[in-house]
């Protein structure tokens, strides 16, 4: 039925997804460390669909919606916190909110 297997999809999300872990890590810029959990959430996306096209299910297509439902909702609520944050410390540097504690 499909020439191409799940695998090379399944290869190239935990590629992505390794990236994005990545960044979360060694990134100290939030919008930077932002992206890369987008990044990691787009991977998962990716994965899904491919599982569910492998064995021709549409739950994965489903899961794929409220992952996207719950991304453009945490890019609407993170940006906002990410604008009001460099707006009090004109930085965005993550290093610089570790003194916010207590």
């Amino acid at each position: 039925m499909n020439p191409i297997g799940a695998e090379p999809y399944i290869v190239l999300s935990m590629v992505l997804f390794l990236m994005g872990a990545l960044g979360v890590l060694m990134r100290r810029n939030a919008i930077l460390v932002f992206m890369s959990v987008e990044l990691m959430l787009n991977s998962a996306n990716l994965a899904l669909v491919a599982f569910a096209r492998e064995w021709g299910q549409v739950n994965g297509h489903v899961f794929v919606f409220f992952v996207m439902t719950v991304a453009a909702a945490e890019v609407a609520v993170g940006l906002a916190l990410i604008v009001n944050i460099f707006r009090e410390r004109q930085s965005i540097n993550i290093d610089d909110l570790q003194q916010m504690q207590g």
